[in-house]
């Protein structure tokens, strides 16, 4: 971990102050918003507040336990954490409590000539499980206070206006390079050679790399395309010129799957109707959910891709080249512990047999966890991130056309794209879990409606559930 200056540590200690103020200021849906999506916009990356018995406080656990506390403690309300959906509970509860197994089954020492990975411990799982349920809390307190039709709009207004913000040391890094996080928080944050691309600079502002700026931008461009199909008229024009100079802000991050993204998403937004963005959204996440079975079957056109990649562009056909093949061996790794994974300290890694230097790089978010924490960890995690997309879709097919949100189609097209980046990068963050949580909650309220026959729009009280917190 780098050091950091104390204002790095100062600035995630006082996060829930902040919190706490912008709770007592806003309603509670763009207070919680406003809560994770500045953590993630202005908070030091990497570093983490160390504390006593439970694992040590980042940016990303931060955002959701001072929103917790304020809720808790502020507008006195109690959280529900278990959905309608029994499948969802399933995968809630598999997704905390798996890990428990990953730490029984992961017992041995692995040596090595020169070194050696520990055991895990039964504390090890403790840690983890910490982890988990605490990346869930955005989750569930989206679920609380974001589904409405009110909501999604003030998350798509909320990434534009971060995406007008942000943009402006983002620039500011294109044409000095990174150097913000490092004057202000006195670290780097990655190595510096992968700010350098066709000739120019990646911003990194204070995310924990360039993609994550890149894949942000992106972001609030199609949030910024999302207003201006469906403002008035009036205003039109000014949204056209905000999506424009958004999109710009996103050409300079220098990150091609980004860019590639928004072309595809733009035109869908801007012409599809919301019941059919919504099921390309289901599309999406369906692909990534069989991804690694489709991948162990050998199902998945590699080879085709990386022709096809090679002749648009060399240097980008042998980065894929490269990830195709550390993908390779990663699955045959996990292949030796299938169902409960490798667990902690780089036990899913090959590592030199003399040494124990670790001589492969895992990219992908799914690979990841398949090496973690296996087959189960991946159905607990992706399951539940691709759960509220399902079920919106579900909804969009029986829905009518009157009752879909222009918004929450945007939203779904934004998780769905998310999750489908976490095949290349690790880019799953506190807001991914956060629009997730806002549409399963909107989800189960059209469900209500529909089953109530009322006939309603979304955006009235959840189904009761289970409240532990």
């Amino acid at each position: 971990m780098p050091i950091a200056n104390t204002l790095a540590y100062l600035m995630l200690a006082l996060w829930p102050v902040a919190s706490w103020i912008l709770f007592t200021k806003l309603d509670p849906a763009r207070a919680l918003i406003w809560t994770v999506l500045g953590a993630y916009m202005l908070l030091p990356p990497v570093i983490a507040l160390d504390m006593p018995v439970v694992p040590g406080i980042d940016k990303d656990a931060v955002a959701g336990l001072a929103a917790l506390l304020a809720v808790l403690f502020l507008l006195r309300q109690r959280v529900g954490v278990l959905p309608a959906s029994r499948i969802g509970r399933g995968l809630i509860v598999l997704y905390i409590l798996s890990p428990f197994a990953t730490v029984l089954t992961n017992g041995d020492e692995i040596w090595f000539e020169a070194s050696g990975l520990q055991a895990l411990r039964i504390y090890d799982s403790v840690a983890v499980v910490a982890n988990q349920a605490i990346a869930l809390v955005p989750f569930f307190l989206a679920r609380r206070f974001l589904a409405t039709d009110q909501a999604m709009r003030a998350i798509v207004v909320a990434l534009v206006i971060a995406g007008l913000i942000y943009s402006l040391p983002m620039l500011f890094e294109t044409q000095m390079s990174p150097q913000l996080n490092l004057w202000i928080y006195g670290f780097f944050q990655h190595e510096f050679s992968q700010a350098i691309r066709f000739g120019g600079y990646r911003p990194f502002v204070f995310m924990p790399h360039g993609l994550w700026v890149a894949f942000f931008a992106m972001m609030c461009f199609i949030a910024a395309v999302t207003l201006m199909r469906v403002g008035p008229a009036a205003s039109r024009p000014g949204q056209v010129l905000v999506a424009g100079y958004l999109l710009v802000v996103l050409l300079l991050c220098l990150s091609a799957g980004p860019v590639v993204y928004a072309l595809l998403l733009a035109p869908l937004v801007l012409i599809a109707p919301p019941r059919l963005q919504i099921l390309v959204a289901g599309l999406m996440v369906a692909v990534v959910i069989t991804y690694p079975l489709l991948r162990g079957l050998q199902m998945v056109p590699v080879q085709d891709l990386l022709t096809f990649f090679t002749g648009m562009n060399a240097e980008r056909g042998a980065s894929l080249a490269f990830r195709i093949t550390n993908e390779e061996l990663l699955l045959d790794r996990a292949a030796e512990r299938p169902w409960f994974g490798w667990g902690l300290y780089g036990r899913g890694l090959l590592h030199d047999p003399v040494t124990g230097q670790i001589n492969v790089i895992a990219d992908g978010g799914w690979i990841i966890t398949l090496g973690t924490f296996g087959w189960a960890g991946y159905i607990a995690e992706f399951g539940l991130l691709s759960l509220p997309v399902g079920l919106m879709a579900r909804e969009a097919l029986r829905q009518p056309a009157a009752l879909l949100s222009p918004f929450a189609a945007a939203v779904a097209l934004l998780l769905a794209v998310n999750l489908v980046d976490l095949l290349p990068n690790d880019t799953l963050i506190p807001f991914t879990w956060l629009m997730a949580g806002a549409m399963l909650g909107h989800a189960e309220a059209l469900r209500s409606a529909w089953k109530a026959g009322r006939g309603q729009a979304a955006g009235h009280a959840l189904p009761p559930g289970r409240t532990v917190i």
